[in-house]
């Protein structure tokens, strides 16, 4: 189809499939070149959407016809295939977090603006109707002041992929399921003057996190996170003077109530997939714009730099930072 939105993937993996099969279901995104260093997966994956089968990044993103490349790689090359990207003039769809450390996300913003090419974190909550209206609640007052603001993220996915469990990859809670409710309450609240964080470390990588997040405003957030166990699954409690919201699967949930202790409740449905975030970035790309609405460059960097902070009370250091 002649508006069908091009897409040069950089990454085949477990969620680079599933995207894949999301988007391009829809008829409106078409992947039309893929690089991944494995030439049997990149082949293989080509074969499934008629992509070319790039035998380097560079010549992936340079294929014919890419509007935006889809970066969708073990963190840790995040870095080098967005700056290799924008340096060709081709904006960017980053899966988070878009770098491992926020001295390299500062970079990635800098060159993004140098070249005026679009660049954004491919945080899905964010492009999510759910989360938006949670906020438009949150800002117009609906739930007074703030009693409690608490957030879950265990999931037992220390197997999900090899990544998760590497260090040599950033493995490990924080970057991979912690940055869900970090960015939740950074998007509600604005960035902490307080960040205090005990973790547990294991094999190399973090397993699981307990995080406070002070506010200049005087509100406080707690986190809980873990990829060793189901323990109080993904759920956010968001507690106010006039009014509360408890969400389950907070990063990618569909609905939300808002339970008003005085006059009616208000509830909210709205499609929070993958091929909205799509969609969405797409027509941004469209409109010529070089940073997104949604999710804007400064959530990006603030959030980068409360983990920055929660690993440096930790004292997690990845095997490449030593070696660098």
């Amino acid at each position: 189809m002649a508006n069908e939105f091009k897409w040069a993937f950089i990454g085949a993996g477990t969620l680079g499939a599933k995207v894949a099969r999301e988007i391009t279901a829809s008829k409106r995104h078409r992947i039309v070149s893929v690089y991944v260093r494995n030439a049997e997966k990149r082949a293989a994956f080509a074969g499934i959407y008629g992509a070319l089968p790039a035998e380097t990044a560079e010549q992936a993103i340079r294929a014919e016809g890419v509007d935006g490349v889809y970066i969708v790689t073990p963190h840790t090359s995040h870095f080098e295939y967005a700056k290799l990207a924008l340096e060709l003039g081709k904006p960017v769809l980053c899966e988070k977090p878009v770098s491992t450390d926020a001295q390299k996300v500062r970079k990635l913003i800098e060159l993004s603006r140098e070249k005026g090419v679009y660049f954004t974190e491919a945080m899905w909550t964010w492009f999510s109707p759910v989360a938006n209206k949670v906020r438009e609640w949150f800002d117009a007052g609906e739930y007074g002041e703030l009693q409690q603001f608490s957030m879950t993220y265990h999931m037992k996915s220390i197997n999900y992929a090899p990544r998760v469990s590497d260090p040599g990859l950033a493995g490990g809670a924080l970057l991979d399921v912690g940055i869900y409710p970090i960015t939740y309450a950074c998007r509600l609240l604005g960035k902490p003057e307080r960040v205090t964080c005990r973790g547990t470390l294991r094999g190399g990588i973090d397993v699981g996190e307990e995080i406070t997040l002070a506010f200049p405003g005087g509100e406080r957030c707690s986190i809980s996170t873990s990829i060793l166990d189901f323990k109080g699954l993904e759920r956010m409690k968001l507690i106010g003077s006039k009014a509360r919201t408890d969400l389950r699967f907070y990063h990618s949930i569909d609905r939300v109530k808002l339970r008003r202790k005085h006059g009616r409740n208000e509830s909210f449905r709205g499609k929070g997939g993958m091929l909205n975030e799509f969609d969405l970035v797409a027509g941004e790309i469209r409109e010529g714009l070089t940073e997104s609405r949604f999710v804007p460059h400064a959530a990006t960097l603030d959030v980068m730099e409360v983990m920055d902070e929660c690993r440096r009370q930790m004292g997690l250091v990845y095997p490449f930072e030593e070696e660098g």
